[in-house]
């Protein structure tokens, strides 16, 4: 496998990973997308395309972050909050 793909590909996996965060369901897509976003974007500027990893990125944070429970990930209380 291409090694830049293999990168993507990690990030994409700490991202939905830490997609957790916050106790309700919208905090938790919220920061997905953010951290999805973030992760995408770096591995798609390693494949030449940052605008669709960060899109493609966020899309998957934020199904994993609203798919996640409370009692799974638990990082604390957002940011935002």
């Amino acid at each position: 496998m291409n090694r830049n793909l293999i990168i993507f590909l990690t990030a994409l996996v700490f991202a939905g990973g830490l997609a957790g965060c916050g106790s309700s369901t919208g905090d938790r897509a919220l920061s997905g997308a953010g951290i999805g976003a973030a992760a995408g974007a770096v591995g798609g500027a390693l494949l030449g395309s940052p605008g669709t990893g960060a899109a493609v990125g966020a899309a998957v944070g934020a199904g994993v972050g609203a798919a996640t429970d409370e009692k799974d990930v638990d990082l604390g209380k957002p940011l935002w909050r």
